[in-house]
């Protein structure tokens, strides 16, 4: 068997033009001819020793003998070039490996660069916020410096003039029964209240202190701490007590209203009615704590116009309060005003016109017609009758409304004390019922421009 090898300077074959793989590639084929002279030559060496080893006298012996030297020097040239062969092959395994390891190498140094850039970005972002706050805290040091300097001035005020300091702040029901667009873009403190206290659910005390941060949070627009506060919270919950427990109900709800706040409505109604599901479970389907849940997805159907699916939750929410609560409380008396706004919105008046005669019932039984809850009641009444075109109806409870130069103080709200007390109670109820006659005085002059354009257009008939 013979095997040619191309001259290192043939065409095609100049190891100067071969890539890699190409050169292993030939390697590979000339160690297998290689191997092929190796056989051939060995048994060509074979024959020869046979020759010279055979009885009697053999004719060209010296002849023999260096043909057979001649094949020795071949196969150890052979021998020779397998092994540089098989180095080549080593040292291209080896070169290969090397070439992947710098590939790997490579693509760590761009992940750690990019790594690195992130983390500079991070570090700018947390310095900025660090100034934005040392300069947050020196401005308050300074309104505290401010403020204590005038505690100390007001000590020399006239006892007459000063103002007492020991009396408790309270919040107006008219406000906190129907509160403003204002007070409800403020965050979902009175919400989260409503929907978690009322009907005698209070919130738990290991959940009141995060309750209170989360609703100071959502009241200073800081969702991206409110969030995150809220879905901590709410893991430790679920890990520790389970999902269908009351107390991870209340932390859905929350959560909830905070979305509600940020008009991320879907993400809204899927906790609710996650929240929902689990106190029917564990608290019973005519629980309070059910109907503060049913009241908010109401409300938050509403929010979306999505009115139809609203009314039949509110509906549930209003039966459950009257069973436990009974038919004359508050409570129910405002699930009757949401309902009434729910079916307003659907033109359905004349359910409207009921579920306010009852609101009003309730609030003139409990508290008497001097009630702020009969003067809010009654200019919603007075609205729906507007739209009815229902003028001297409307009027006529403006008319009632506006008749009462103050309002007393709400139902459930502490009797009794001095003059100076009662007027500092006028005093905090300035607000919420100057807000009440801007309605009014809104609904009456929308009340005169139509009554205006229907003289109008009689004249001119």
């Amino acid at each position: 068997m013979s095997v040619q090898v191309a001259a290192p300077g043939s065409t095609g074959l100049g190891p100067e033009r071969l890539n890699p793989e190409e050169l292993v590639r030939q390697t590979r084929q000339v160690v297998q001819g290689l191997e092929a002279l190796r056989a051939e030559h060995h048994s060509l060496a074979g024959h020869l020793a046979e020759a010279l080893a055979g009885p009697g006298p053999v004719a060209g012996v010296e002849l023999l003998e260096e043909k057979q030297q001649v094949v020795n020097h071949s196969l150890e040239a052979i021998e020779l070039g397998l092994g540089e062969a098989q180095v080549l092959l080593a040292l291209s395994a080896h070169v290969g490996v090397l070439e992947a390891e710098k590939q790997r190498l490579r693509a760590q140094a761009r992940r750690l660069a990019q790594e690195n850039t992130w983390l500079r970005e991070e570090l700018e972002e947390t310095q900025r916020r660090l100034r934005a706050s040392e300069e947050a805290v020196a401005q308050l040091e300074e309104e505290k410096s401010h403020l204590q300097f005038l505690g100390q001035l007001r000590q020399y005020d006239p006892p007459e003039e000063s103002q007492r300091p020991d009396s408790p702040p309270r919040r107006d029901s008219l406000a906190s029964l129907f509160p403003s667009e204002e007070e409800e873009k403020k965050g979902p403190e009175a919400a989260g209240a409503a929907a978690a206290q009322q009907g005698g659910y209070e919130i738990p005390a290991r959940l009141r202190t995060l309750h209170n941060l989360v609703i100071q949070y959502a009241s200073q627009g800081r969702y991206e701490v409110a969030v995150p506060l809220c879905r901590q919270a709410l893991e430790d919950l679920e890990r520790s007590s389970g999902h269908c427990h009351p107390d991870v109900a209340t932390m859905l709800n929350i959560l909830a209203l905070v979305y509600r706040d940020q008009n991320k409505y879907k993400e809204a109604t899927e906790l609710l009615h996650d929240a929902l599901q689990i106190r029917e479970q564990t608290l019973g389907p005519e629980h309070p704590a059910v109907a503060a849940t049913l009241n908010n997805l109401a409300v938050l159907y509403g929010k979306r116009g999505r009115y139809r699916e609203a009314e039949p939750l509110c509906q549930r929410a209003l039966e459950i309060r009257e069973k436990v609560l009974g038919a004359d409380h508050p409570d129910v008396a405002k699930q009757l005003n949401n309902l009434a706004l729910l079916c307003q919105n659907q033109g359905k008046f004349q359910d409207v016109e009921r579920h306010y005669a009852r609101a009003l019932s309730i609030y003139e039984a409990l508290g008497g017609p001097q009630d702020p809850n009969v003067a809010k009641t009654k200019n919603n009444l007075a609205s729906a009758y507007l739209k009815q075109n229902k003028y001297q109806q409307a009027e006529e409870l403006y008319k009632e409304i506006l008749s009462q130069e103050a309002l007393p103080a709400p139902l459930g709200a502490p009797q009794g004390g001095t003059a100076g007390e009662a007027q500092q109670q006028v005093l905090r109820r300035s607000s919420s019922f100057s807000k009440l006659r801007e309605s009014i005085r809104r609904g009456s002059e929308k009340l005169v421009s139509r009554l205006r354009g229907e003289s109008m257009a009689g004249a001119a008939g």
